[in-house]
């Protein structure tokens, strides 16, 4: 008789326990559903608005470049290299983005640190200002250099020509230019960084001594490289193909201003449409080449 209401007992168990496992399996499958992330129709059709816009608007009219230009081949690629003219132009176009990166670099990196780890009256106007060459035209950029810079009229132009230097309608000019209009790229690369990378590490190297160049070097420079690394890369597509202010302030003189820019307005204005796409491939070339190498070596790690 007792195993008999033993064994009833374990059966009621057994049927109770079961049934309080399934109830609460059931509960939890409902709320790992509710969990699930579903997969709705509005994103799958952003999704392909997004590449139909960027392949409208970057990639088809990029191809289309590049189609042009070997659509005889590599004969206008050979025709541009092989013309003195071009070849310098080009030469000169690299030179001037060279010393506008080196500049923005120092600049932007400089600036970043002031905006993120110094309080100061006027922060929030400076950092509005660093906008500035974003929202200005190019062509108005090179209008009010020359208004500050001209030989005639200019505020500094006709002091600086005595002193033998002439900025407008020559390469410093190049470079003025070039530099105001990237200015804001290496800057807006690091600072979101550096707030995000805080102080704790420097302050802690500071208090073991170290100075603040070591504190720099050591600790700041190697959190924030990979942003430095990008803002340049912006920095030296947005010099090789800055053409607005470029066209003011050079004067396109041949031989001694006129950029890659200008060769290929100037060519596609002349009826050589090959030569003006193939300048033009080369410069976009350089920049693509430049962003996509960044991105294969930048490690995993740091793309969260």
């Amino acid at each position: 008789m007792a195993d008999a209401l033993t064994r009833d007992a374990v059966h009621r168990d057994g049927a109770f326990g079961d049934g309080a496992d399934d109830g609460v399996g059931r509960v939890a499958r409902r709320g790992r559903d509710r969990r699930r992330p579903r997969r709705r129709p509005f994103a799958l059709v952003l999704r392909v608005v997004v590449i139909a816009y960027l392949v409208l608007l970057v990639a088809w009219p990029l191809s289309l470049v590049v189609q042009h230009t070997f659509e005889e081949g590599t004969s206008s690629l050979e025709s541009i290299l092989t013309d003195p003219a071009t070849r310098q132009a080009l030469w000169l176009t690299v030179r001037v983005a060279v010393v506008s990166v080196l500049i923005n670099l120092v600049f932007g990196v400089g600036m970043s640190i002031l905006l993120v780890r110094y309080r100061f009256p006027g922060k929030r106007l400076l950092s509005a200002l660093l906008d500035l060459p974003l929202s200005v035209s190019p062509i108005v950029v090179g209008l009010a250099l020359v208004l500050v810079y001209g030989k005639s009229g200019g505020w500094f132009g006709p002091a600086l020509e005595d002193a033998g230097i002439k900025v407008i309608f020559s390469t410093p000019g190049l470079i003025l230019a070039t530099t105001f209009v990237a200015l804001p790229l290496v800057v807006r690369e690091v600072v979101p960084v550096l707030e995000e990378l805080g102080t704790e590490q420097e302050q802690a190297a500071a208090s073991l001594g170290a100075s603040a160049w070591q504190t720099f070097r050591r600790v700041t420079l190697p959190g924030i490289r990979w942003a430095v690394v990008y803002g340049v890369v912006l920095t030296l597509a947005r010099s090789l193909g800055e053409f607005g202010a470029v066209k003011v302030v050079s004067g396109n003189l041949l031989g001694r201003t006129r950029t890659a820019t200008l060769v290929v307005e100037e060519k596609y204005l002349n009826f050589d449409k090959g030569g003006a796409y193939a300048t033009a491939f080369l410069l976009a070339l350089a920049a693509v080449a430049a962003i996509v190498v960044v991105a294969i070596i930048r490690p995993e790690e740091t793309e969260s």
